[in-house]
């Protein structure tokens, strides 16, 4: 970690009421980011069975956001520092609000353009909350990115769990299940306002900060993290989208196939809110890279053994290894840079090549699944990916100076 990033250790928090309001609004915005999305996967054979579309086609409503996240990340410090990032956050969450609502209101056609919209509402949410983090509370880094990721994984857990009930449950079915989640952004939008009040507090321009950080391409140092970001994505929206079906298709019930991935959730908890304050604390994070890969195999590969007497705990293993893996990129956005406008750029980078790379996972693990008839391909692919996301976190977790500074840029 470079020497001009704080430690979280150093200073208590001041919880005044305007600080208060400011955490609950990084909290409430955090619960958004990850329900609209774990919702599908639990319910994605209704949706198949009721529009007819093909696994491969289903698999997009996964990968739809996760394009959006790649097209609009690199702009979106652009866009916070000409209108401000709490109206920046403020307009995503309306904007998710809409797309949740179209998303359940009609045909395919709905279905695509609604999940469109939803990707690029929260590609704000997952570029600015690392800046807001490191410029709102710059000696409290680690817990705070602990915070809000715990709050994603906590909304995702209870999302999936309840998506398969909410279905069968009530006569609207599958648009029920992924339409109940506009309550969210409404409620998140009514408490981030204030914030949009006193904008000029949580201005997120770089001239303000200091100049705009160079150009990161030329870095290997961004690079590991951007890969790192994606592959870890690749992991979490892949299983999100598909784990519940192959329990299904092996004949577990699909209402226990969604609990089972929210047992994942779940089990991510603790270690989304520990492993970036362990990481605040270490220069060198290389050994978090290596037990998480450990974690994954073990639990991709009970997985791919067939025992679904185990299943909870390979589920737990995927847990833990996902959560760590998760709030271990969220930190290199951090760890890596020096000044908040410099961490946006980063995450910038990172989501936007990460999530193109991760928006492949859905489609190929269910095009593997239309070609050969059977899970057992697109099962290796995640063992192939755990592979590729350690040699990427172990560039990432290397000791060096932070990306600005790194000797390859120009």
């Amino acid at each position: 970690m470079d020497g001009n990033t704080p430690s979280f250790r150093s200073k208590k928090i001041d919880f005044k009421p305007a600080t208060v309001l400011l955490l609950l609004g990084v909290v409430f915005i955090a619960f958004t980011l990850r329900s609209p999305l774990t919702s599908v996967g639990p319910v994605i054979s209704s949706i198949m069975e009721d529009l007819s579309i093909s696994g491969t086609t289903a698999g997009f409503l996964t990968t739809i956001p996760l394009l959006a996240f790649a097209a609009v990340s690199p702009a979106v410090p652009k866009i916070a520092d000409r209108i401000g990032m709490a109206r920046s956050l403020f307009i995503a969450l309306l904007i998710l609000a809409i797309g949740i609502v179209l998303r359940s209101s009609g045909g395919t056609g709905l279905l695509i353009g609604g999940t469109f919209l939803l990707g690029v509402a929260i590609a704000f949410g997952n570029v600015l909350l690392p800046g807001l983090v490191k410029m709102n509370f710059p000696l409290h880094v680690g817990l705070m990115t602990g915070i809000y990721t715990v709050s994603m994984n906590l909304s995702a857990g209870l999302a999936a769990g309840v998506s398969a009930p909410f279905a069968f449950a009530t006569p609207l079915g599958w648009r029920m299940s992924l339409g109940v989640w506009v309550l969210l952004a409404v409620i998140a939008a009514i408490i981030w306002l204030p914030q949009v009040i006193k904008q000029p507090v949580l201005d997120a321009s770089g001239s303000a900060k200091g100049p705009a950080p160079r150009p990161l391409w030329k870095s290997p140092l961004a690079w590991g993290v951007t890969l790192f970001m994606g592959l870890q994505s690749v992991m979490f929206f892949t299983t999100a989208a598909w784990v519940p079906e192959v329990l299904t298709d092996r004949g577990m019930d699909a209402e226990r196939a969604g609990w089972m991935f929210s047992l994942v959730q779940f089990s991510q908890i603790p270690f989304t809110f520990m492993i970036p304050i362990i990481a605040g604390r270490m220069k060198d994070q290389r050994i978090l890279v290596i037990l998480i890969t450990a974690g994954y195999l073990a639990g991709y590969g009970g997985l791919l053994s067939g025992n679904l007497s185990l299943t909870p705990l390979w589920m737990i293993l995927m847990g833990i290894s996902g959560g760590a893996a998760f709030g271990l990129a969220m930190m290199f956005f951090a760890l890596r840079t020096n000044t908040p406008s410099e961490s946006a750029a980063l995450s910038g980078m990172g989501q936007s090549l990460g999530y193109l790379l991760a928006s492949a996972g859905p489609v190929l693990f269910g095009a593997f699944h239309d070609l050969y008839g059977n899970w057992t391909a697109s099962l290796w692919m995640f063992i192939v990916t755990i592979i590729l996301l350690c040699l990427a976190g172990l560039k990432a977790g290397r000791d060096e100076k932070t990306v600005p500074d790194s000797p390859e840029l120009p």
